[in-house]
């Protein structure tokens, strides 16, 4: 079994993504891993170049600037990374989503055990959403709680925004993978960036989306969907959580008061704890 890791960043040290931290986290899973690296402002290069292991390899690309619709630049450079994949699975992580030290075995096991099931062709992870700092998860069924980040290198698939996999089956219509659950976790550290860096990341991503940059606040999220994590991080991660480039402290506000999405979104919380349903999107379609 040959596994390949891919992902794709531009800017990633400007816009505070712990890209590095990520790599290092799958490296130890992946046989290869594969990065389309955009032309960047910062030193997004010379600090992949120093991951300095052979497994790392390195292709430089081109955005193109004119490409502003839901954000298909991002497509665009997913793919030019997974089509240079050669392993019988391509691993995406994007540039703030990491792998836990005490989930690698489970993670490789599960792999290995759905190679040569022709009926899994994707392998989903449960998700840690982390948002304001490292203490607090998002747990709202607005998002993903679950999600696709193993393809089989086989199939054909597409990614149309760079977030999900589809494929595409006979010439037909596309559609989500068919999974099975790997048992393990991804951590997500989007929202953990300090605010300084996840306003410049509006300003400089917000156009590729067709969208005029927004301000960021982490007042604006619902406590209602907030759960204080009790597990440990990625060994990883200790030095970047404890870096400038993180949010270190907050704590939901039991005063907020809910917009008309939020309301929403706490609805289909209640719905769910009725009904015993989880309703929360699903980009996959499980069949193990």
């Amino acid at each position: 079994m040959k596994v390949s890791g891919f992902t794709f960043i531009r800017n990633g040290n400007i816009l505070g993504y712990p890209f590095v931290e990520s790599i290092r986290s799958a490296l130890p899973v992946c046989d290869e891993f594969v990065v389309a690296v955009g032309a960047s402002d910062d030193d997004t290069l010379q600090a992949l170049q120093a991951i300095n292991d052979p497994k790392l390899r390195i292709i430089q690309t081109t955005w193109n600037e004119k490409m502003v619709d839901r954000g298909f630049v991002y497509g665009q450079q997913k793919m030019i990374a997974q089509f240079n994949c050669t392993g019988d699975w391509a691993f995406y992580l994007e540039g703030d989503e990491l792998l836990h030290e005490n989930e690698l075995d489970t993670l490789r096991a599960a792999m290995r055990r759905y190679l040569d099931d022709p009926e899994v062709e994707a392998l989903a992870f449960d998700y840690y959403h982390f948002y304001g700092c490292a203490d607090w998860i998002a747990v709202g069924a607005a998002g993903y709680r679950q999600a696709p980040r193993i393809i089989r290198n086989s199939i054909r698939s597409i990614a149309p925004d760079g977030l999900f996999f589809v494929v595409m089956d006979k010439n037909k219509k596309g559609r989500y993978p068919r999974a099975a659950m790997t048992g393990t976790h991804i951590y997500h550290y989007g929202a953990v960036r300090s605010v300084a860096k996840m306003n410049e990341k509006n300003q400089r991503v917000a156009k590729y989306w067709g969208k005029q940059p927004a301000v960021f606040s982490y007042a604006d999220g619902d406590p209602f969907e907030m759960e204080r994590f009790t597990g440990t991080h990625p060994a990883v991660m200790r030095d970047w959580l404890a870096s400038d480039a993180a949010e270190q402290h907050y704590t939901p506000d039991p005063d907020h008061v809910p917009d008309m999405r939020q309301r929403r979104h706490r609805w289909r919380m209640q719905l769910e704890r009725i009904l015993g349903m989880d309703l929360s999107k699903k980009h996959f379609k499980r069949v193990k």
